[in-house]
């Protein structure tokens, strides 16, 4: 029987932390210093720090039909699952079924959210990956309590810069040799409120239009 394959996310765990930094490698290779597992595994207990994975499954048999979501319930299960230890820390059931294809996290600071991450694997680029999972770390984001949100991107990543205009952020400044494979320059970007009745307009026809255009990668 041929299955669809589907896309969830979920809290990052500490049993994540070896596909995520193969992930990071793979969407980085010229970054340095790369991340190491005890970096991640303090991470995951800052509580500045929130961490989400992209991860791809067959659904179980019967259920080849499935249709997905993603946003509020997501959201709301990280939520829960940042006060309840043995949920985001405890032995993740469904592992064997998971193959990770993509990470991301923010810190939040008072009322400021900062992207620290996005990757997915290369072999996956242009397939809505990356905006799925900006669109559910916006709103984890938005229900964290954050007004704005800020990231730096590096001065030549034009695609990932359009993402980010598409979304609301905006140059505010330019760090200098930021980045320190190669001394290259990281755009500063920021949203306006993102609480305002305009920027909860945008982000939910952004929302609509990712899901009209990728529904096969959602699941329910």
């Amino acid at each position: 029987m041929e299955y669809l394959i589907l896309y969830d996310i979920r809290n990052m765990r500490d049993a994540d932390i070896p596909q995520v930094l193969d992930i990071d490698l793979d969407a980085f290779p010229t970054q340095w210093p790369h991340p190491t597992t005890s970096s991640y595994h303090h991470e995951l207990r800052n509580k500045l720090a929130h961490y989400v994975v992209l991860y791809k499954r067959k659904p179980d048999n019967g259920n080849e039909n499935i249709k997905p979501s993603i946003g509020f319930k997501e959201v709301i299960s990280y939520i829960k699952g940042l006060f309840d230890h043995d949920r985001f820390f405890g032995p993740d059931k469904s592992a064997s079924n998971e193959q990770l294809v993509g990470m991301a996290g923010i810190w939040m600071m008072v009322d400021e959210a900062h992207i620290v991450t996005i990757a997915v694997r290369r072999s996956l680029k242009r397939e809505g990956l990356g905006e799925r999972l900006l669109i559910c770390i916006i709103e984890m984001a938005r229900q964290l309590g954050a007004r704005i949100i800020t990231l730096e991107v590096r001065v030549s990543n034009t695609i990932a810069q359009a993402l980010y205009a598409k979304y609301g952020f905006l140059t505010a400044g330019t760090r200098r040799k930021y980045y320190s494979d190669n001394g290259e320059d990281a755009l500063i970007m920021s949203t306006e409120n993102i609480t305002s009745s305009a920027y909860a307009e945008l982000f939910q026809h952004l929302k609509d239009e990712h899901r009209k255009r990728w529904d096969h990668h959602y699941t329910e």
